[in-house]
């Protein structure tokens, strides 16, 4: 079933295929989680709103007709998701930053050093606007397509591409001052 593209399983899926779904979750749900951990400002939410929308999947599998790729589909249920939950009046939003990943086999000096880069990235990436942030996220992180992206933000291909363009400009400039200091 592999060899299916991720619209014809869903579409196997919504016939009753379990097996269609369980390739759908293997293909997709580390790179959706990725997503969330980038773009949710507390990490107590990205477990829910992973699991939301692969619930939301499920209920709106009834209705589904394959108008987008189907990761565009499940990113934008959760990107939903995660609007709903920040324009909630209690939300309290922390400003955390999800822990570097670090080579624990490294030697100590090589793996300080590695953690202050990850961090240093991390912070770089926080702290740029949120439209330039997400762009930057599903292209390098969830590896999605310039036009996928445009889709899912809905904004024109050439805003996304300047929306990238800008935000690799800000984390040029970051890393360049980090390596003056």
């Amino acid at each position: 079933m592999s060899d299916l593209s991720d619209e014809a399983l869903m579409l196997r899926y919504c016939e009753g295929d379990l097996s269609a779904f369980q390739e759908l979750y293997g293909r997709h749900s580390r790179g959706l989680y990725r997503f969330l951990c980038w773009r949710s400002p507390r990490r107590d939410w990205v477990d829910e709103i992973a699991q939301d929308s692969w619930f939301s999947l499920h209920q709106a599998r009834a209705s589904y007709t394959p108008q987008a790729t189907f990761r565009t589909f499940l990113y934008q249920i959760a990107r939903n998701r995660l609007i709903d939950l920040l324009r909630q009046p209690q939300a309290a939003v922390e400003d955390e930053l999800t822990a570097p990943v670090i080579d624990a086999s490294a030697a100590p000096d090589a793996a300080m050093e590695s953690r202050q880069q990850n961090s240093a990235l991390h912070a770089a990436i926080h702290a740029l606007p949120g439209e330039q942030k997400e762009a930057l996220i599903l292209q390098q992180f969830s590896g999605m397509s310039l036009e996928e992206i445009a889709l899912l933000v809905a904004a024109p291909v050439e805003t996304v591409k300047s929306r990238l363009r800008y935000a690799m400009k800000k984390l040029r400039g970051q890393y360049a001052q980090e390596e003056q200091a």
